[in-house]
């Protein structure tokens, strides 16, 4: 029997070169959303900060760079490592959230859309290869191979290019302590549809949004600056509810996906999840073994990069995915045949997670 398989072909990803520590922080002033002064020492501060999310430093894009800059550099190397000629991809896939957004403004730009954007940096000539945008918070790398796989499953493409890349640090509020959770970062894959005798790649995925009540866990808002201009907006977050959301409903959209496929839950080897905060991605991983009467040790199965890279939004899970098969972990490498699964929450809300098969 004969299988036609949705295969990562190669990976590349962009780690910007400008490292913010938490130190950088100390003399900041901070105010909360109704903007009375926070008065504990910046070094408290910082402290209950790296407690909470484990995020040490974070990478930040130069003040020359865009959104679709980095994007193209990641998009490059995973074409290089795929070995393939750029011109016989059928479709770029660019999931980003906030387009090209210049130093030292804080206006988005997505005309064109970057993934046309990026198209042209690289050269790509064949009009047939068709490059469009996904806005899905941080779970638009994840949609965007969801995407591919159907486009390749269903005869639309061959080869699909999908980049995830977002320059946060342009669109955070500095007088918000959140800003320290956001970083900047690209991440790209290739991804091929391969007639094959045993299954293997992409097995099965699962989305879903929740927006009655969550919409707008994640929004667009004022500087908790005191009479800051109201017009300009900063990336905002309710992270209370986002972190309560997410510990109850991601376990159950990772188990989902599982279940489609026969696969055990003791053959997951890795579980490669959306960087947005080390407490709360432990906590949704050992949530996810409970609903299968499993315990786990949640080190085994969950690579980090947040510690030193921070939350790079959309790019979190393809940087993370292409260090680990560059063997950027001691503890985690990936084999052939080896089940992974790549899941995330973001803005929307949106919850996403596929089941891999390497």
């Amino acid at each position: 029997m004969q299988y036609l398989n949705s295969v990562i072909i190669g990976t590349g990803s962009y780690i910007p070169t400008v490292i913010i520590k938490n130190s950088d922080f100390v003399k900041q002033s901070f105010f909360e959303k109704d903007e009375s002064a926070i008065d504990s020492p910046g070094e408290i501060v910082v402290k209950k900060f790296k407690d909470i999310t484990g995020i040490a430093e974070r990478r930040w894009v130069e003040s020359n760079q865009t959104c679709s800059d980095i994007a193209a550099i990641a998009a490059k190397k995973a074409i290089e490592d795929a070995g393939i000629d750029p011109e016989t991809l059928d479709h770029i896939i660019q999931a980003h959230n906030f387009g090209d957004v210049k130093s030292n403004t804080i206006q988005t730009d997505t005309l064109p859309c970057l993934a046309a954007r990026v198209k042209q940096l690289l050269g790509i000539k064949n009009p047939s290869c068709v490059a469009y945008d996904i806005i899905f918070g941080c779970p638009g790398w994840v949609q965007g191979i969801i995407q591919a796989d159907s486009f390749i499953k269903s005869g639309l493409a061959k080869r699909v290019l999908v980049i995830g890349a977002d320059v946060i640090s342009r669109v955070a509020d500095k007088y918000d302590r959140d800003t320290m959770i956001f970083s900047d970062g690209a991440g790209a894959a290739v991804i091929e549809g391969k007639e094959e005798s045993e299954k293997r790649g992409i097995l099965s995925s699962a989305t879903v949004s929740h927006t009655k009540d969550e919409a707008y866990y994640l929004y667009l808002g004022k500087s908790n600056a005191p009479e800051s201009d109201h017009n300009i907006r900063y990336i905002k977050m309710h992270g209370r509810k986002i972190y309560e959301y997410s510990i109850t409903n991601v376990p159950h959209a990772i188990k989902a996906a599982l279940d489609k496929t026969d696969i055990p839950v003791e053959n997951v080897k890795k579980i490669l999840i959306h960087q947005a905060n080390e407490k709360m991605d432990e906590a949704i991983i050992k949530r996810f073994y409970r609903l299968y009467q499993k315990q786990q040790d949640v080190s085994d199965v969950m690579p980090m990069n947040i510690h030193e890279l921070g939350n790079s939004s959309v790019a979190t899970v393809p940087t993370l995915y292409d260090m680990v098969m560059k063997g950027s972990f001691e503890k985690h490498t990936i084999h052939d045949n080896d089940v992974i699964v790549f899941a995330s929450v973001g803005a929307g809300m949106h919850i996403n997670a596929v089941v891999y098969k390497q």
